[in-house]
Order: structure tokens, then C-alpha cells, then sequence
């Protein structure tokens, strides 16, 4: 179907299509959904609570352990399960990135709208302040904000939202310019449809594919900027994420004496959800990209 007549609604089409059809597409997806039910099912996955300090049959802790038995992944220097921290640590890790891809979509797809429908000084005003907020240094920008603020993990929400709008609210924009001349929205003009009617009801349905194409890639930024803030000291102590199980081995010389399985699970955690974002922009580049196509 040619890009000048797509009916409202037609670039969801286009997605369930790449979907079913490119392997980049379904193993970004597949990674996502297996470590969502993995979040959603912590607790009854986790044997332990992922702070609990476990103890041996003869009334010593369990520290150091190595893996097997009744502890897969081993333990920490603390007697805590790896491998319950592990499976909770996929439950904070989809809280900040699914937190923050919301906001980003939010954010971006308002901004993308109304900058491309409205033009002119709307337009120009939206931009720069895009501009500004690409210009600063983002992890800089995140551990100042951590610092300032009591640890938590909503402050990297806030801050990746702050930061990372500008991506999506430019490609929505330049959507928005090509599909306001469209000539459904030339027609809803004349109806008398409203700004606002059109923009949500004609215009945004067209664009909303893209812009959650867009927070899928966040997810990955957002979990990879959590566990970086947390490595660096700047997260919370009070739970459990993939950042904080490589700052608490690097601390305890987890690497020094050989205790792998107690950091490189997270880190492939880490790589695997940060790869799926990249899974997912690669196989959906058709769509950001309409000159790629066959």
C-alpha cells in the first residue's frame, strides 16, 4: 500500500506483520516476555527472599556457597541465594524500564503531535527544548539527580524520561508532518472536526505504533542505566536489582576470588534485555525507515 493513502490505523498492521515474519523481531519480543512472567512470578520462582541470610543444616550461614544443591547460582559472601536475587531482580529491573518507556512514549508522542501538527512557534519552541535536553550528558545527568535526591529507583524513571523524549517526540513529528496533508485529515478539517479531534482520533492512531516501537528500546536503556546508577553506589539498599548484585560483588572482590556465579548471571541479564531493544529496532527498521523496504 503506498505511504500516501494508508488508511488510519494501517501502521499496527505493519507491525503484527514484521512480527510474524523477521526472527529479529520475535526473539527481541521473546526475551521481554520471558523475563516479564519471569517478574510477574518472583515469588513463587524465588526459593528464598533475596535478602534473607540462609543457614546451613549445622547452624552455620550459608556463605560462599557454590552452585548446586540447594542453592543454584551459590550465595553471596552474606548467605543470600544468587539465584533468588536473580529472579527478583527481573521484577525491579521491568518496574524502572516499562516505568520510563511509558513516559518517554507519553512525553515524546504529545510533544511529537503537536509539534508536527501546529508548526510555527509551537514547533520551533518544542524542538529546542529537545535540544537542550539531548545536550545533556545522560548518566552525569542521573547519578546528580540520585545524589540530590534520596536513592531510589523512580529517580532514574524521571531522569530517562527527562532525557530521552527527544528521540521519540522527533520521529512522531515527522509522522505527524507527512500525515496532516493526508487526505482523511483534509477532510476531517472540513467537517469541522476540531485541532484536538483530529490529533487523537485521525493522527495518533497512525503513530502510536511507532512511538511504543520507540519505548521498547527504552526498556533496555532504562534497565541499563539502573543497574549502572546502582554499580556506581547511587541506587536504593533496601531492594533488590541486577545493579545492585554486581556493585555488591564488586565491593566483596567477588571476581578476585573467583565467585563468577554470583555476577555474571546479572550481567547476562543486563546484556539480554539491553540486545532485545536492539532485537526489536533492527527488526522493525522498516517502519522507522520506509526507504529500507523491498
Amino acid at each position: 500500500m503506498n505511504a500516501k493513502t494508508d488508511p488510519p490505523g494501517s501502521a499496527l498492521q505493519k507491525i503484527l506483520r514484521v512480527t510474524g515474519r523477521d526472527p529479529y523481531a520475535l526473539a527481541g519480543i521473546a526475551i521481554y516476555l520471558i523475563f516479564g512472567l519471569t517478574a510477574l512470578f518472583a515469588n513463587v520462582i524465588a526459593p528464598h527472599d533475596p535478602l534473607e541470610i540462609l543457614f546451613l543444616p549445622d547452624g552455620r550461614v550459608a556463605a560462599n556457597q557454590s552452585p548446586g544443591g540447594a542453592f543454584w547460582l551459590g550465595t553471596t559472601n552474606m548467605g543470600r541465594d544468587v539465584f533468588s536475587q536473580l529472579v527478583h531482580g527481573a521484577r525491579s529491573a521491568l518496574v524502572v524500564g516499562l516505568s520510563a518507556a511509558l513516559m518517554v512514549v507519553i512525553v515524546g508522542t504529545l510533544v511529537g503531535l503537536f509539534s508536527g501538527y501546529f508548526g510555527g512557534w509551537v514547533d520551533s519552541t518544542l524542538m529546542r527544548v529537545g535540544d537542550i535536553a539531548l545536550s545533556i550528558p545522560f548518566l552525569p545527568f542521573i547519578i546528580v539527580l540520585a545524589a540530590f535526591l534520596k536513592p531510589n529507583v523512580w529517580n532514574v524513571v524521571i531522569g530517562v524520561a527527562v532525557l530521552l523524549w527527544p528521540n521519540t517526540g522527533r520521529i512522531v513529528r515527522s509522522q505527524v508532518l507527512t500525515l496532516r496533508e493526508r487526505s482523511y485529515v483534509e477532510a476531517a478539517k472540513v467537517s469541522g472536526a476540531s485541532h484536538l479531534s483530529i490529533l487523537f482520533t485521525h493522527i495518533a492512531p497512525n503513530v502510536l505504533p511507532i512511538s511504543f516501537l520507540y519505548g521498547s528500546i527504552v526498556v533496555g536503556w532504562a534497565i541499563f542505566t539502573e543497574a549502572s546508577v546502582s554499580f556506581l553506589g547511587f541506587g536504593p539498599t533496601d531492594s533488590v536489582s541486577w545493579g545492585f548484585m554486581l556493585q555488591d560483588a564488586f565491593v566483596s572482590q567477588a571476581l578476585s576470588r573467583g565467585a563468577y556465579y554470583w555476577f555474571l548471571p546479572s550481567g547476562a541479564c543486563i546484556m539480554l534485555m539491553v540486545s532485545a531493544g536492539f532485537f526489536i529496532s533492527r527488526g522493525y527498521e522498516e517502519l522507522l525507515f520506509p526507504k529500507l523496504r523491498d
